[in-house]
């Protein structure tokens, strides 16, 4: 008996030390490696981030419910909706030094900026259908619109600078995710410089 002990205690040992391989780091936090998460877990970690970090806040409509506004889930992460027109813009408050503001359901925001829409993340041609991954990235990582090299800079609010260290792994997840949901015909205004702002 003593001798079977011998024989597979050290087997057992390097057997559980393997199963937790890649897993947990020292700080108990979870390692995300892509090559864990097949394609369907792949897409619901994407889910994940992007309910945690608040994508909806900005890319998704809202509507009033009894416990106030919540994303609008038919609209889902279609960006600023064509067509809705913004409120008036106070007289010189969309300068340096005045206030940011926000339309009432956080698509769209004036700034020292100028106007700035949150933008279709749904996997139609409007949205991000035609994007690759490296499109995607560069946006999320490099603040570039479109994700186009040469593209112009994203404008406030969108947080692409807290992003920027982001882990490949969670970039590739999001964007499974994106482009597994809905798509939605949603062509989004485009940026207005400061100069144009009408107020």
């Amino acid at each position: 008996m003593k001798n079977l002990l011998k024989l597979f205690l050290p087997l057992l040992l390097v057997t559980l030390a393997f199963s937790n391989c890649g897993r947990v780091e020292s700080s108990g936090s979870i390692m995300h490696d892509a090559s864990a998460f097949p394609d369907e877990g792949l897409v619901e970690r994407g889910e994940y981030l992007t309910g945690i970090i608040g994508c909806d806040h900005c890319h998704t409509p809202k509507k009033m419910t009894p416990n106030g506004p919540v994303p609008d889930r038919d609209r889902w992460m279609m960006g600023f909706p064509a067509g809705d027109p913004l409120p008036p813009i106070p007289k010189d408050q969309a300068k340096p030094g005045a206030w940011v503001l926000f339309h009432g359901d956080l698509t769209a925001s004036v700034g020292p900026w100028g106007i700035s829409y949150g933008a279709n993340l749904t996997p139609h041609e409007t949205g991000i259908g035609n994007w690759s991954y490296e499109h995607f990235k560069r946006a999320l990582t490099q603040g570039k619109h479109k994700g186009l090299e040469n593209g112009r800079p994203l404008m406030p609010p969108m947080p692409w600078q807290s992003y920027a260290e982001m882990k490949d792994d969670d970039i590739r997840a999001i964007f499974a995710y994106l482009k597994s949901i809905k798509p939605i015909e949603n062509i989004v205004p485009t940026y207005v410089p400061p100069g144009e702002v009408q107020n």
